[in-house]
């Protein structure tokens, strides 16, 4: 069993689902998504960050670094991603905390472990647990059917945050042990999809069709991302999509853009693709909520 990197266990969440939740972040994503809040989950393999504005360019790192890849530019440390491994070696010698390695893992048996330490606060709030990402339906799916088999036996209620971009062959073997699939639907033209995220989205449909047609609880998400599919012919076409496949689902959440996240591009020393982007005001959101309301009869929720 190959043990998939995690770069988060965020408590006490509120927005993965219902209840008081935790959340658990996995690394690697099929989709490049180029307003992506969480861009370290992107990558499959480790990587480090750094905050520029903690260094003092003290050098304590370079000594510490097996691999030479660390130097000092314009009074800061900078590393040659290039020649980085990612060991850590590095960060216990930074006396300043600038350094962090993105991801860590942990046996089945520790994640389980830590994951039940909130299990009062599952069972009086009606939550549980969320697995998201990155997408954790791409990681090796023994241990991500163990770890739900171990907390489905717990009686721990088990959501998987996804962007459906997997074969169907994940879904349908954690389907057993799933309460509530966080669906994304992003954009329904192709093209524009594939422009976006990288990505074609013909299976990610062809996935929640089938999901539907399983009886899965599903909650289909819509990032509204400003000067992208804030308008009311995008948020039509996904209706018109939910309606004519009779996508059977218990809500849709319309999630307003933030750019929370792009700080973290700079801490991994990566360009950030969504300087164009903004966050639709309060207004547009309700003529959204409206529009697509027309085409369902479930609730719509902004945010969530």
């Amino acid at each position: 069993m190959q043990l998939p990197l995690i770069t988060n266990i965020q408590k006490y969440s509120i927005h993965d689902g219902e209840g008081i939740r935790t959340t658990v972040f996995f690394k690697g994503c099929p989709l490049k998504c180029r307003w992506c809040h969480n861009p370290e989950t992107q990558n499959y393999t480790n990587c480090p960050m750094f905050y520029a504005e903690r260094c003092t360019g003290c050098a304590s790192c370079i000594n510490a670094c097996p691999e030479k890849a660390i130097s000092i530019k314009a009074g800061k440390a900078a590393t040659d991603l290039q020649r980085c491994v990612s060991c850590g070696t590095c960060l216990d010698e930074c006396a300043n905390n600038a350094r962090e390695i993105c991801a860590k893992t942990y046996t089945v048996p520790e994640l389980e472990k830590e994951l039940l330490k909130d299990r009062m606060f599952y069972e009086t709030s009606h939550g549980g647990v969320t697995l998201s990402g990155g997408e954790v339906l791409a990681r090796d799916l023994t241990y991500v059917e163990e770890l739900m088999r171990r907390l489905f036996a717990r009686g721990v209620r088990v959501n998987i945050d996804t962007c459906g971009a997997v074969p169907f062959e994940a879904f349908a073997r954690v389907l057993p042990y799933t309460h509530t699939f966080l669906y994304d639907i992003k954009i329904l033209e192709e093209s524009k999809h594939l422009r976006y995220t990288g990505s074609s989205n013909a299976g990610i449909l062809d996935n929640l069709r089938k999901l539907s047609q399983k009886g899965a609880n599903i909650w289909i998400r819509i990032p509204v991302i400003g000067g992208v599919n804030d308008t009311e012919e995008e948020i039509s076409s996904i209706g018109v999509f939910l309606r004519e496949n009779r996508i059977h689902a218990s809500q849709v959440n319309l999630l307003p853009y933030h750019d929370t996240g792009s700080s973290k591009y700079q801490r991994l020393s990566w360009k950030y693709e969504g300087d164009d982007f903004y966050t639709p005001s309060d207004a547009q959101m309700n003529i959204l909520k409206e529009t697509i309301e027309a085409y369902v009869n479930y609730p719509v929720l902004i945010g969530g």
